[in-house]
């Protein structure tokens, strides 16, 4: 059985951090006693959750049906390293919506089969609104010690599973105009951490494809979003101290998940890290950089003696797009004609 090396914080980093954040806490943007707001309803709505068997994704596929969209819920029920499968962890959830008075069908494909995950949306209500890309798996050990399976299946229920069922439903949200995706991705993926490389590597690629798929999506009404959760789940446990592990909860991520899943969501390329009842907007950031003269061309020794000034980030631009991140290389050119 593979390590797993989520960052494990000691109980006193913790402490720090929390009061680090209470000391600051005039800069969140608390909402304080909320206004009133228009209801965020799914009504008849079809949602497709991946990894739906328990955890995370068990918390989004009970708020979607209460919300009262229609959700196939879709578990292979295997272990967090991939292995086995159980068809039980599904028919639970599905129970539990029925129970409530809410509709839902269960699913034990792979998302690698992610064809007959969308055929069975298509089957059981006639149509697919919301993909939440959910199911995951980790593989995790140092770059040193990973095999190519370590990798490769991580890349497969990650990054395939999710290319499969998103691709699966496209043409159907193309054809009604109209959808939602949500990939998740992870803050392993934006900023790194010990022992998971391959991980990392597929939870910002996730990434990447709603950046792209945002795009593509925006004309024909489907909008694509991104969320990097923290919850206590069976993946994280044991890494997290109990006290906190505890407050972490799964459900404390779903109602982002299922708002942007909604109507009323108009918001398109998006990444969110959400956990612990906190959510917060990630966007890239770049310096201003340093301009060379391309009629000359540059040297090592000139990258070096203008290396502060490369990574300066007063005065940083946020680009929005790949047009808008060519703005600071153009104009360098525009600086230096022919």
């Amino acid at each position: 059985m593979a390590r797993r090396y989520y960052q494990a914080f000691s109980l006193r980093e913790l402490d720090c951090l929390l009061a680090a954040g209470g000391r600051h806490s005039a800069d969140l943007n608390l909402p304080g006693a909320l206004g009133m707001s228009e209801p965020v309803l799914l009504q008849d709505r079809v949602v497709i959750v991946t990894g739906a068997g328990g955890g995370l994704g068990r918390a989004h596929a009970l708020l979607f049906a209460a919300r009262g969209a229609k959700v196939v819920v879709n578990d292979l029920g295997g272990s967090t390293h991939g292995e086995g499968a159980s068809a039980s962890a599904a028919y639970r959830v599905v129970q539990e919506i029925r129970a409530a008075g809410g509709s839902a069908v269960a699913n034990h494909d792979s998302v690698s089969q992610g064809a007959r995950i969308v055929e069975q949306a298509l089957d059981s209500y006639g149509r697919v609104d919301v993909v939440v890309n959910n199911a995951g798996i980790l593989r995790d050990k140092t770059f040193h010690k990973m095999d190519d399976s370590d990798w490769e299946q991580v890349y497969q229920v990650h990054v395939e599973g999710a290319y499969k069922v998103t691709r699966a439903a496209w043409p159907h949200l193309r054809e009604q105009n109209w959808g939602r995706v949500i990939f998740t991705a992870s803050t392993s993926g934006i900023y790194g951490n010990f022992g998971q490389a391959n991980y990392g590597m597929a939870k910002l690629g996730l990434y990447g494809l709603t950046r792209t798929l945002a795009i593509e999506g925006r004309k024909h009404g489907i909008l694509v979003n991104a969320i990097a959760p923290t919850g206590g789940t069976r993946m994280t446990e044991g890494l997290i101290p109990p006290q906190v592990f505890e407050r972490l909860k799964p459900e404390l991520v779903s109602p982002l998940v299922v708002y942007l899943g909604s109507e009323q969501c108009q918001g398109s390329g998006e990444l969110f890290e959400v956990g612990g009842g906190w959510i917060g907007k990630v966007r890239w950031e770049r310096s201003l950089g340093v301009g060379f003269d391309p009629r000359e061309g540059f040297t090592p020794e000139q990258v070096a003696q203008q290396w502060e000034h490369i990574g300066d980030f007063e005065g940083a631009v946020h680009p929005q797009d790949s047009l808008q991140a060519l703005q600071q290389m153009m104009a360098n050119l525009q600086k230096y004609p022919l």
